[in-house]
């Protein structure tokens, strides 16, 4: 008897098991019309699968195994002289990493991408513009991968493949539109290999066309006017509440609601250096000559410290524009400490040998109040800044400028917190 696959065909993640079984010539019991308002989510069902989640695939024997990773990897080794998986350990784990970096990378966030455009999550631009820009981040490693090279592991169709290409698919049926598409042509030819390779075809024959636009975001819920009292009415007996449509994966909201908390900053004696005006003045005036001159007059030391911000990371930055992506996104996490935060942060030398560093001129004595509202705060070093010390100031101007240069290293880009 032939395992029995559970899942909605339209899902990338039991795409990619029935592709594997495909291309291994593994037999699964397969249930087409199955959607989620089918009758699945019930006592017999959470007996096996406790999580709750799809797909899954029950063997003979009634064992019961869930994730999309596991699954595909299980059923490509029932194939009779698969290729999926590499014999040779080092590129065997070469695939490996492209399966997590498809859900890691691509999968998950691309959904919370859908989720805001369908109201599925609360829409915020800063927060989706950050994901996409990541993601076009590994979609442009990816496509650099496959310049010289027609499948991303040796010379055949892999699970790296089929991870790389169902995830992709997620968001070109959804919000990649044809713009974003056009710019990455080597990852849309191997999306292209791998839908129309003949075995694989039927996997993918009802998929939706590709968005040709990106989709506009939703609307804001306009508020109810107040409605007039009615008379009182004899009470209802209760209704049974609606039952939620199931889902392939029940998520946790992205970010739990926290009760709002005064800034223990607002408490701090007030300064005379107007953090708003120094913003206004940099935007403005010529650095050096004018905007440097204004800040060395108003400069409050006590209300305010100085910062040298280096990324930890640097010797996994490649393109110029892909790292000051990496600022960019820095800093709309950081939009929660606007009102306490200035920053200017470069991108130092060319592809693939590049650093990221700058200054952050922010409210007290101390960084970590400021910075800890961005989760990757963590991903950089800070080192106060004092004025007095000749190298200190002459890296802080250099940076303001955007003419800093560090071990030969000379300003490329960089993005600007005001």
């Amino acid at each position: 008897m032939a395992p029995t696959l559970t899942g909605v065909a339209s899902n990338a993640r039991v795409q990619r098991i029935r592709a594997v079984a495909a291309l291994a010539g593994v037999e699964l019991n397969y249930d087409d019309s199955f959607t989620f308002a089918s009758d699945w989510k019930n006592e017999e069902f959470l007996k096996k699968n406790p999580f709750g989640f799809l797909p899954v695939l029950e063997l003979e024997d009634g064992t019961v195994l869930r994730e999309s990773g596991a699954i595909a990897e299980y059923v490509a080794e029932l194939g009779p002289n698969s290729t999926l998986i590499p014999s040779d350990i080092k590129e065997k784990a070469q695939v490996h990493a492209y399966q997590c970096t498809a859900d890691q990378e691509i999968h998950i966030p691309g959904g919370i991408v859908t989720g805001q455009m369908n109201g599925r999550y609360p829409y915020n631009k800063a927060v989706q513009q950050t994901i996409i820009d990541k993601i076009n981040s590994r979609v442009a490693v990816l496509d650099q991968i496959l310049l010289n090279s027609t499948f991303l592991v040796g010379e055949r169709i892999t699970l790296a493949d089929i991870f790389i290409v169902t995830s992709l698919l997620n968001i070109f049926y959804s919000w990649y539109d044809a713009s974003l598409r056009a710019k990455y042509p080597n990852v849309v030819r191997l999306v292209e290999t791998v839908t129309k390779n003949p075995k694989l075809a039927p996997v993918f024959s009802k998929a939706p066309q590709f968005v040709e636009k990106f989709p506009s975001p939703p609307a804001p819920a306009k508020e109810k006017k107040a409605e007039k009292p009615k008379a009182e009415a004899a009470p209802k007996a209760p209704k049974a509440p609606k039952a939620k449509e199931p889902e392939d994966e029940e998520e946790e909201p992205l970010v739990p609601a926290e009760p709002k908390v005064k800034n223990p900053l607002d408490d701090l004696p007030k300064s005379a250096f107007n953090l708003e005006e120094w913003k206004r003045q940099y935007s403005n005036l010529d650095t050096r000559t004018g905007a440097l001159p204004w800040f060395y007059e108003k400069f409050d030391k006590d209300g305010f410290s100085i910062w040298k911000v280096d990324f930890k990371y640097n010797d996994e930055l490649t393109a110029v524009f892909m790292s000051n992506n990496q600022i960019g996104g820095f800093f709309n996490r950081l939009e929660a400490s606007r009102k306490y935060l200035f920053g200017s942060v470069g991108v130092l030398g060319k592809a693939n040998d590049s650093l990221i560093t700058g200054i952050l001129i922010l409210r007290g004595q101390d960084v970590k109040p400021v910075v800890e509202v961005a989760p990757d705060y963590e991903s950089y070093e800070y080192k106060r800044i004092d004025l007095e010390n000749a190298e200190d100031k002459s890296f802080f101007e250099g940076a303001l400028a955007w003419d800093l240069v560090v071990d030969g290293k000379e300003w490329a880009d960089g993005k600007n917190f005001k």
